[in-house]
C-alpha cells in the first residue's frame, strides 16, 4: 500500500537518497528544501526515474519559525491526510550561527522547527501514521539557555550534539503525552559519518554510503518492525533499538526541554 510521505531536507544527502528509494516504490512524496533551484532539480531527477508516485515541493527556511508556520499551512491546505513525516533536515557548521529569531541555528533547524512542523501537522496525520526524527550518535546534555539562544559560546559540534539530544527528548515526550492517540514517534540515528555534505564539511572525510541511512529511514517510515516503537530510539550503528543518552529517558528533563521549545514557539507568535 502506497503512502503519502513528507521529507524535510530532501534535496541532498540522506534526504535525497531516501526520496529516491521511496519514490521508486511508488509512494507520493512531499519534498521540502531551502533552495528553489535544488528543489526543481530534485523533482526532475525523481520524475525521470522509475516511480509512479506524485511529487509535491515546498520551499522554506527552517531557521525561520515564521516560514515553518507557512510551510505547515501550505501542506495542510493541499493535503487532507498524511502518513509519514521524516524530519531529516539538519545543520551543523554554518557561516552565521544566530538566526533572525535570535536562536542558535542548530537548535532552530534541528530541534525547534521539526517540533513546530510536526505539531501543526498532527491534525492531518492518519491513524497509525509515523513521525521519524533524525537523531544522531552525537548527543550531549542540553543547556536550556543555549536552546533559548542566550548562550552563544557553543562550538559547532557541541551545539549539534545538544540539538540532536533535544530532538530525541521532545520525540519521547510527545510520544508519552499522546500515547495511542498520536502517531508513532521514533528517533533514529541513521549511521555515523555517512557521506553527507555535513559530514564532509564538519569532519573532512568522504563518509560511508548514504544508502545506509536511506535504508533505515525507509524502514522506520514503513516497516512493521517500527509499528510499535513510539518513544524508542533506533541506533543504526548497532542495527537495533537501544537506549539514547540517559537524559532522553528522564521524564523531568524531557519535560523541561519541551517547555522551553513551547516557550520559543509561543514567543514567535506573540
Amino acid at each position: 500500500m502506497t503512502k503519502k510521505i513528507l521529507i524535510t531536507g530532501a534535496t541532498d544527502g540522506i534526504g535525497l537518497e531516501t526520496a529516491k528509494r521511496l519514490y521508486s516504490e511508488g509512494h507520493t512524496l512531499l519534498l521540502h528544501g531551502r533552495n528553489a533551484e535544488k528543489l526543481e532539480a530534485t523533482e526532475r531527477k525523481l520524475a525521470d526515474s522509475t516511480g509512479a508516485g506524485l511529487i509535491y515541493t515546498y520551499k522554506a527556511d527552517l531557521s525561520r519559525l515564521a516560514e515553518v508556520d507557512s510551510l505547515a499551512k501550505a501542506i495542510t491546505k493541499e493535503h487532507e491526510q498524511l502518513d509519514v513525516i521524516i524530519n531529516n533536515a539538519g545543520v551543523m557548521r554554518v557561516p552565521e550561527t544566530i538566526t533572525q529569531d535570535g536562536l542558535d541555528v542548530r537548535f532552530a533547524v534541528n530541534t525547534v522547527a521539526p517540533y513546530l512542523l510536526t505539531k501543526h501537522l498532527l491534525t492531518i496525520l492518519r491513524p497509525g501514521s509515523r513521525v521519524v526524527n533524525l537523531s544522531s550518535a552525537a548527543q550531549a546534555p542540553v543547556e536550556l539557555d543555549a536552546l533559548r539562544g542566550k548562550n552563544r559560546l557553543l562550538d559547532d559540534m557541541s551545539a549539534y550534539a545538544q540539538s540532536k539530544l533535544a530532538l530525541t527528548m521532545w520525540n519521547n515526550a510527545m510520544a508519552a503525552s499522546l500515547g495511542s492517540r498520536g502517531p508513532v514517534f521514533v528517533a533514529v540515528n541513521p549511521g555515523s559519518l555517512l557521506a553527507s555534505k555535513m559530514v564532509k564539511e564538519g569532519f573532512g572525510v568522504a563518509g560511508k554510503s548514504l544508502s545506509i541511512g536511506a535504508d533505515v529511514l525507509a524502514r522506520a517510515a514503513l516497516s512493521d518492525e517500527f509499528a510499535n516503537a513510539s518513544g524508542h530510539y533506533f541506533d543504526n550503528d548497532k542495527g537495533q533499538f537501544g537506549p539514547p543518552h540517559s537524559d532522553a529517558l528522564n521524564e523531568e528533563k524531557c519535560a523541561a526541554v519541551l517547555a522551553v521549545i513551547e516557550e520559543l514557539v509561543g514567543r514567535e507568535k506573540s
